[in-house]
């Protein structure tokens, strides 16, 4: 069986293909043949030892989908044979979220999803709708459900509520289909004219150019008539601009700091305007069988930039690294 995990390099950690034994699934655990992963901005994060967690040896990437091949004794849930993805958090079957739930993370505080085979934990997988491919699949348990809980679980998205998106990684257009299947006016920030083509394609109602338009905020504002946006997906670290352009009332999801933010932020506005600052760390299993129930009502299909072949993880890698993807990228196995 092969798998890659991450040996010091440098500054940070090289991926490198090793062989190991067939792992074998014990009492409630299932065995899984990965076909595809995909990677998010934090795999980046623990490549560079900057995640806080053990990163030398350990099996990367958080996200993979394939087929349960063996299952350990007592397990119910899911059989041989079945198509499912591993759920990013191993031990979150529902209920709030607490401290011990942050060490069942796949690819950080666990070893994750690029190799071969995994075992996993039955609670910590779930069944793949028909309609979804192996690639598609994987997209799906950190970007899809941070996209679904920021929006929807803590969001309550609305019909006819303005959502205000920041680039076009993975989490970004996962919420920009979401908030179109439901019917929200949707305003797409990015530094590519390229992509904001294909954002309208997707039903993005307005878009922003930030590297031509840098006082976005302002655009925004006079886009909405002055009144605000009612949700924003804060993904670049720009708190101070999202707190100027929501509306009284509103919701931000802070989910990243993909631009590294820009020191601390005034977060007076909040107050002033009665809003909601949600911190997303992706979401339980039964956040994602509500979105999958979504996914499989409206057949929505994930957006897929490249895909890459086992052999050339590295690559995909530096593909995402480079910001050019619009999307996922995908490792196929």
């Amino acid at each position: 069986m092969r798998r890659y995990q991450l040996a010091a390099a440098g500054e940070g950690f090289a991926l490198e293909l090793r062989q190991g034994p067939t792992p074998e699934p014990g009492p409630g655990q299932v065995r899984v043949r990965v076909r595809a992963c995909s990677l998010n901005y934090r795999d980046l994060l623990v490549r560079q030892g900057r995640y806080g967690r053990r990163t030398e040896g350990l099996v990367p990437l958080s996200d993979g989908a394939g087929e349960v091949e063996a299952i350990g004794p007592g397990v119910q849930r899911v059989k041989p044979g079945d198509r499912v993805a591993g759920c990013f958090f191993q031990g979150w079957p529902q209920g709030p979220f607490t401290a011990p739930v942050m060490d069942t993370a796949l690819g950080g505080a666990r070893d994750g999803m690029l190799a071969e085979q995994v075992v996993l934990e039955e609670g910590g997988v779930i069944l793949l709708p028909p309609h979804l491919d192996w690639a598609e699949g994987a997209c799906l348990p950190c970007a899809g459900l941070t996209a679904w809980n920021a929006l929807v679980t803590r969001g309550g998205l609305q019909p006819g509520a303005t959502v205000l998106l920041q680039g076009t990684g993975g989490v970004s257009i996962f919420a920009l289909q979401f908030a179109v299947a439901l019917d929200a006016r949707v305003i797409l920030l990015s530094g590519s004219d390229a992509k904001l083509e294909r954002g309208r394609a997707l039903g993005a109602a307005q878009t922003i150019n930030y590297r031509t338009i840098p006082d976005w905020e302002q655009e925004v504002w006079r886009l909405i008539e002055k009144r605000g946006v009612d949700h924003i997906v804060e993904v670049g670290g720009n708190l101070e601009k999202s707190l100027r352009c929501l509306a009284p009332g509103g919701h931000i999801a802070q989910v990243g700091v993909l631009g590294g933010g820009s020191g601390a932020a005034n977060l007076f506005p909040l107050a002033m305007k009665n809003a909601r600052l949600d911190g997303i760390y992706v979401g339980s299993r039964a956040h994602f069988e509500v979105m999958i129930r979504f996914l499989t009502e409206r057949q929505l299909h994930p957006v897929i930039d490249r895909t890459f072949p086992f052999a050339q993880a590295t690559e995909a890698y530096d593909h995402l690294a480079s910001g050019s993807h619009f999307g996922k990228v995908v490792i196929e196995i």
